[in-house]
């Protein structure tokens, strides 16, 4: 949209010619859909911007990784409730991680193409994933496992009647 005023603003006579009645099919105002409209070379750029994002986006997640491998190699140490407290600690750290960086992985080291599931990927990274993750954290309460050990309980010997 501010591409699109400035035009406006700026090059009222080019408008039309420059502004196609073609629009951004996507839901946030990433880099690579932006990019489509122009009538620049993208291969180029796209590649460029692969690179980096993609880059960057693996190397924090390795970085991640590496740390979470050097806590879990530095528990064999303590005592197994310590080992059981940590684990159940990391686990949910490593679950928002994962579940962040897949999708995020996905949409910036593919090339400059836009396809119909980068929508749902960007809803899922923009919208589901902030929304997940105090569901996610939740569960690490104990009130909560035991809620959910007795609903489990009821729902097993449900199924066996």
């Amino acid at each position: 949209m501010a591409c699109d005023r400035y035009m406006a603003i700026c090059k009222p006579l080019h408008y039309m010619t420059i502004m196609r009645q073609q629009v951004i099919d996507h839901f946030m105002c990433d880099l690579i859909p932006f990019l489509e409209p122009t009538c620049l070379d993208t291969h180029t750029l796209g590649a460029l911007i692969a690179a980096h994002s993609g880059s960057l986006c693996l190397i924090i997640f390795s970085m991640l990784v590496a740390s979470y491998a050097v806590i879990l190699c530095s528990l064999r140490t303590h005592s197994s409730e310590g080992h059981c407290k940590a684990l159940s600690t990391c686990a949910s750290h490593i679950m928002v991680v994962v579940l962040f960086f897949i999708p995020c992985s996905y949409l910036y080291l593919i090339p400059v193409v836009s396809l119909p599931i980068d929508k749902a990927m960007t809803v899922f990274c923009t919208l589901v994933m902030p929304m997940l993750n105090p569901l996610i954290y939740t569960f690490r309460n104990e009130e909560v496992k035991k809620v959910m050990k007795k609903l489990w309980g009821q729902m097993l010997k449900a199924d066996h009647k």
